[in-house]
């Protein structure tokens, strides 16, 4: 946990830097808000999780462990906590990457199971693709497929220059040849 706040603390130093008017800006630390409102936090995520079956909550998990059937109890109550946060925060919009797009779907249908009056409105938004050919999104884990706030001038001329950019579409081979195939017969 203390390692989240000091990326938290990091990631706010990182939006003064970028000249982020912070004026109107409240920031909360979710373990804080949890401990401090447990009798609404908890009871809440009970009945999130009751209301779905194991099958529906782990299409919300990493593919990782879902595929390999090797889920933790952690997994598996991560978006259940997840989905109480959008109450929680009383989020009337969930601004996120579409890869969280299954955990914002199951806020919704939690709305109708628990008839709710108003659902949240879901932006999602895609995920930066890496540097790299084949990414579908940057990597923090590779430093070279990703542009980073504290990057310097260089670094990102460099990564700009060796990124993957195509200058025309890729076919893939014999496509051509089977369309035409299958309109002659």
């Amino acid at each position: 946990l203390q390692k989240i706040v000091i990326v938290g603390k990091y990631l706010i130093e990182v939006w003064k830097a970028a000249g982020m008017d912070l004026s109107n800006v409240e920031f909360r630390w979710a373990s804080d808000e949890i401990t401090q409102n447990a009798h609404v936090y908890w009871p809440t995520m009970l009945d999130v999780a009751r209301r779905f079956n194991v099958t529906r909550i782990k299409k919300c998990c990493q593919i990782m462990g879902r595929l390999e059937g090797s889920l933790t109890a952690a997994q598996v109550l991560y978006p259940l906590m997840q989905c109480t946060d959008v109450f929680f925060l009383k989020a009337d919009i969930c601004q996120l990457g579409v890869d969280q797009r299954k955990v914002n779907m199951l806020a919704r249908e939690y709305c109708d199971a628990a008839k709710k009056k108003y659902k949240p409105v879901i932006l999602s938004h895609h995920m930066l693709y890496g540097l790299k050919e084949g990414q579908e999104k940057m990597s923090k884990s590779d430093p070279d497929s990703a542009v980073f706030m504290e990057d310097t001038v260089e670094d990102v001329e460099r990564k700009i220059q060796k990124a993957y950019c195509p200058t025309q579409e890729k076919t893939v081979e014999g496509e051509g040849e089977a369309g035409a195939e299958a309109e002659a017969s």
